[in-house]
């Protein structure tokens, strides 16, 4: 037997791995029936509950039909299914979708549809990309240039291409952001062709919050010097925020928007770039040489669109949005416990006393322990402790989160 090697997780620690036998609604369920809360949704994807039987069974109804065929030349009902079940929560704007596997694959996706587009449309090469400081865009080579420079990237940091940043939007300092992206777009809003933003939470970054303002006037901006406006809604789409998407709380529609994890309720991995019309006809030409050359084999897997076309009904249907306005009001009779707790639709978060936000801190693997320990994952990013459950999550597994958290505030 191979030994497995797992992400994020450095092995040398000898930390337990756990076997999960089953999941059900908010928990994992171990070998020996011991039930875990799953307080970040499985990595922040699982949205409406594990093994929502409406999902389970859209799979496996399409794994005894159809489960994979080339999507180069060929297309399928689930895939036209999903394009015209998502179109329904988008605006007019978008126009077309590109599928793909994961966050990571749709965010370098989207990075090539906006430099491509110049490189085609105008024989231009506007081919940087400006991004936010402590941003996270995914692990392959264009998601981690967009990132953050971290020990996440550190190893290949000769290997990634230069991203111009501009400072996170601390409250009460946003000006200095949109100063600082202004002053960059006057030297060189020439050879910038897109901006990559996670709207209103960076992530990864220590579930750093920020007003929708933000992201109006920086629009504005790039509209003067044409330059794409791209948001990566892998983490936030899909109710995080308390809305469908999170770019709804603001006054904007972006160019290009990437989507993943709860596209499947967090099921099967799948994700996709959508984009505008203009986008797209800069790609569609009588010349082969100009098409958009990205694919993989799992492009469109038919057994990943069922999933996600069965979440897009209940999305329809069942009113998750429900259960984020119920989390969240749980989450504001719980401010006053912590210090400079911050809540966002289904995302609490506060910083543990006792060291920097340091993703490699000695604090995080303690109070990791502690929640696995009474039998609740929670994963802190340093000292963050953030809460992230799935939508179906019930108050008596909240109160059984928040007793835990009230002991190491």
């Amino acid at each position: 037997m191979l030994d497995i090697w797992h992400p994020f997780w450095q092995h040398g620690l000898e930390e337990p791995i756990f076997e999960i036998k089953e999941t059900k609604d908010e928990f994992l369920i171990k070998k020996d029936g011991t039930k875990i809360i799953d307080g970040i949704s499985s990595w922040w994807a699982n949205t409406l509950g594990h093994n929502n039987p409406y999902i389970a069974s859209a799979i496996k109804k399409q794994a005894e039909i159809m489960q994979q065929i080339i999507f180069a030349g060929f297309v399928h009902k689930p895939a036209i299914d999903v394009s015209e079940k998502l179109s329904k929560f988008l605006p007019n704007k978008f126009t077309h979708i590109f599928f793909s596997d994961s966050g990571s694959i749709c965010v370098e996706v989207a990075l090539k549809m906006a430099v491509g587009y110049y490189y085609n449309k105008f024989n231009k090469n506007k081919s940087k990309i400006v991004a936010f400081e402590h941003s996270y865009h995914g692990d392959t080579f264009g998601g981690m240039s967009s990132g953050a420079d971290s020990v996440f990237n550190a190893p290949y940091k000769k290997m990634l291409f230069d991203v111009l940043r501009i400072p996170y939007p601390k409250k009460n300092e946003e000006e200095k952001t949109i100063e600082a992206y202004k002053k960059l777009l006057k030297e060189k809003g020439n050879e910038i062709g897109a901006i990559i933003l996670e709207p209103l939470v960076l992530g990864s970054g220590g579930m750093l919050f920020y007003e929708p303002f933000v992201l109006d006037e920086l629009y504005k901006l790039s509209k003067e010097y044409d330059v794409m406006f791209v948001l990566d809604e892998v983490m936030t789409g899909f109710g995080r925020c308390g809305t469908m998407f999170a770019y709804e709380q603001s006054n904007i529609v972006p160019d290009i928007i990437c989507l993943s994890k709860g596209l499947t309720g967090g099921t099967v991995p799948m994700a996709a770039t959508v984009c505008t019309k203009e986008i797209y006809d800069a790609y569609y030409s009588k010349d082969k040489s100009k098409m958009f050359f990205h694919s993989s084999s799992y492009t469109a897997n038919p057994v990943c669109m069922a999933a996600a076309s069965a979440n897009l009904d209940l999305w329809e249907n069942k009113k998750p949005l429900d259960d984020v306005k119920r989390i969240n009001s749980y989450y504001k009779k719980q401010l006053g416990n912590f210090k400079d707790a911050r809540i966002k639709g289904d995302i609490f978060a506060f910083e543990a006393d006792g060291g920097e936000n340091n993703y490699v801190s000695n604090l995080a693997p303690k109070l990791y322990k502690f929640f696995l320990d009474n039998n609740v994952l929670l994963r802190p990013l340093g000292n963050t402790i953030y809460v992230m459950p799935p939508y179906c999550i019930k108050e008596e597994s909240l109160d059984k989160i928040f007793g835990l958290l009230k002991k190491i505030k």
